[in-house]
């Protein structure tokens, strides 16, 4: 659980009631032998900063590349898209998922709230989710699988072992989308 911003607490609750042995990764060296990784949401710009501040970056790019799975939420998403349309010109995105996303696209903070959103591989109930001053996925590549869609566009997808989210499902405390990325680990 990448916890330099964010719901942390909220992932590490809902990976640990799945059964995953969930650890708060700050420092490169923390990265080392993980299975997977949670890039949460909070504010997308703030989190690139972080990360190169606190040495992060060249320990995850090395961690993606030889295979480490991510689980990313709301500007976790933003930072593992291929492009951001209306990010700043030297904004981090890490092209870890072939995606073109937009910041805030649905609003502010005054038009954040909580949905429910039909996730057919998770079965026939919605799933409860918040969305705060969430991205739009503009556009996905070939080889990328849209799980669910909010106002007709992506907002759940997978690519590989990453699954992307535009939402926050921490928020809500529903576990099976964590249940879902823990699965294919």
């Amino acid at each position: 659980m990448l916890a330099l911003q964010g719901d942390v607490r909220e992932h590490l609750r809902l990976l640990r009631e799945c059964g995953a042995e969930a650890l708060p990764v700050r420092l490169p060296e923390e990265l080392e032998g993980l299975d997977g990784l949670v890039i949460p949401g909070g504010e997308s710009t703030t989190m690139d900063r972080l990360m190169r501040a606190f040495g992060l970056l060249p320990a995850l790019e090395l961690a993606l590349g030889r295979g480490l799975a991510c689980l990313t939420t709301c500007a976790g998403t933003i930072l593992a898209a291929r492009e951001i349309r209306d990010g700043l010109p030297d904004q981090l995105h890490l092209g870890l998922l072939d995606i073109a996303v937009r910041r805030n696209a649905f609003g502010r903070q005054l038009q954040s709230g909580e949905v429910d959103l039909e996730i057919p591989e998770l079965g026939p109930e919605p799933v409860p989710v918040a969305l705060i001053r969430a991205p739009s996925i503009d556009e996905v590549g070939p080889e990328v699988e849209v799980l669910a869609r909010y106002q007709g566009l992506p907002a759940a997808v997978r690519q590989g072992r990453h699954l992307g989210l535009t939402f926050h499902p921490e928020i809500t405390g529903d576990p099976r989308l964590h249940r879902l990325f823990l699965s294919r680990l």
